[in-house]
């Protein structure tokens, strides 16, 4: 199987595993956390608490619900969009993150009430002075590091490295052997022979 059709694969496997346990983990959140009683993990650093955020990722944008399912939905497209075209295994994995979050976060927005497009997401661990999240926010904030990673170091999503073709042309125009003769269009070196 070529890489396109196997990364493709990939991003869909990640992002499928991190869909189910998004709403795995949310489920048991609303059947077993009260939302006035938070269960103690490590005293009061980390807590599970259950709270309905009509917010982006960490409580944020709290009045902006539609517009963030809209958002959502417009993320799920473009990575589909590019995973078509992936070649490299690390871009399959941070997309796969990312999609599989925003798939469970939009799951909520769209069948959780107050009503589609409005619904309020389920978030239910909080760690110390950081807001309450929940899978789908970690793997999205996971994901995100991880491309903007990949691009600081060059790395496309096709698997090459950025600017490796402008490595080679500008390695070629410095080599005089291989400068083109504007006259003719031909290479000194074919006019030498």
């Amino acid at each position: 199987m070529p890489a396109g059709p196997r990364r493709l694969r990939n991003l869909l496997v990640v992002a499928f595993v991190i869909y189910i346990a998004d709403l795995l983990t949310k489920i048991a959140a609303v059947h077993y956390i009260d939302p006035f009683d938070p269960i103690s993990i490590v005293g009061d650093t980390v807590t599970l608490t259950l709270i309905r955020n009509p917010g982006a990722a960490f409580s944020m944008a709290t009045g902006m619900t539609w517009v963030l399912t809209l958002v959502a939905i417009g993320v799920v497209i473009g990575v589909i969009k590019v995973g078509r075209k992936l070649r490299s295994v690390w871009w399959a994995l941070g997309l796969g993150l990312v999609l599989g979050g925003a798939l469970g976060n939009l799951t909520d927005r769209l069948f959780r009430s107050p009503g589609p497009l409005q619904g309020h997401v389920v978030d239910f661990v909080s760690v110390g002075w950081w807001p309450v999240f929940n899978v789908a926010d970690s793997a999205i904030v996971c994901g995100a590091i991880l491309l903007v990673a990949l691009t600081v170091f060059g790395i496309e999503p096709d698997g090459s490295r950025a600017n490796s073709g402008d490595a080679a042309k500008s390695a070629d125009a410095a080599d005089p052997e291989n400068t083109q003769d504007t006259e003719s269009g031909t290479d000194r070196k074919e006019k030498r022979q």
